[in-house]
Order: C-alpha cells, then structure tokens, then sequence
C-alpha cells in the first residue's frame, strides 16, 4: 500500500511527513524521504509514495504547532509499531504538556517502570513520529538537552517555542 508524502517548510527547516490512512507514519525535519523509512516498522513499511501538496488535519496541526498551538499535534494519529513498553511509552509522550519538559527519569516512571530509563531513551531513539510524539521533551537530569535525532539545535528551538507559550504556574 502507497503513502502519502508531504515536506512543509517551518522555521525550523524542511518538515517532510510519510502518512497512511490519516495517521502518521514518521515524520522528521529533513527533505529527505529516506532519512524517515528506516524508523518505520517493517510491518508498517509502504510499498511507495505519492506526493500531496497537503496532509488535511496532519499538515495542520504542523501549522498550528508553528503558529501557538502545540496541542494540535497531540491530536494527530500516529500508526507505529513496537513492543508493550515502547507502545505505551510512545502513548506517554504525548501526555508530557509543552513547555515542561520531563527527564528521562521522570518519563520511565510516568511510562509505568522508574528503573526503565534505558528503555524510556530507547523509546525516544526510535520514534518515528517526531513533533507528533514529542520526544523533544524529553531531557536529562542536569537539564542538558540530551540527544535528538534532528540535530539539538533544533530540539532547543521546539522547546523554547513551548516553554515561551507555557501557562507560568499560580502560586
């Protein structure tokens, strides 16, 4: 089965999204298709590509992310496949709210298991859905950046542009 093949420009560069059915197969900041397949489960794997000048509601919301509203992407299906604790831990990204990021730490234990840390960045590692599963908030413990698969410069970028739009918290 073919998929649906769109790169948008962002401010933070070329945003290129492989989508199926309405959901998310990966997605990334590259114009590159290729730097996006070799995240997609085997299963999951589409036979070619057609490319779209939009992505309907998916497209959207990468606007919508770029223009305020983060929220949008949390709304987005996302087809990928996995074992249970990386299922679940994809599932538990998507709750972390924008501009206030979580450690690796922090997120093993909200994915249900506090010593999975290795686990937990493993799960950020091989998430195909980049901006729709919100690895990006993830951080490390001193609150370095960590690593990210589109380049740190970007990380830093998506996450200044969330904690920018965070509710500041009442006393």
């Amino acid at each position: 089965m073919n998929a649906q093949l769109l790169t948008m420009d962002t401010p933070d560069g070329p945003f290129t999204i492989i989508a199926r059915d309405g959901a998310v197969l990966a997605s990334g900041w590259t114009a590159v298709p290729g730097e996006l397949t070799g995240q997609i489960h085997a299963e999951l794997l589409p036979g070619g590509y057609e490319p779209v000048a939009e992505l309907g509601g998916i497209s959207a919301a990468v606007e919508e992310f770029y223009a305020g509203n983060p929220a949008a992407a949390m709304e987005v299906p996302v087809l990928q496949k996995s074992g249970p604790f990386r299922s679940h831990a994809w599932d538990v990204l998507r709750t972390v709210a924008p501009g206030h990021p979580v450690t690796y730490t922090e997120y093993a234990e909200l994915s249900g298991n506090a010593r999975a840390v290795r686990a937990a960045a493993s799960a950020c590692a091989f998430n195909a859905a980049a901006l729709f599963v919100p690895c990006h908030r993830v951080i490390r413990t001193d609150g370095s950046l960590g690593g990210f698969r589109w380049g740190l410069a970007i990380k830093e970028s998506l996450l200044d542009r969330e904690r920018e739009l965070a509710p500041v918290p009442q006393a």
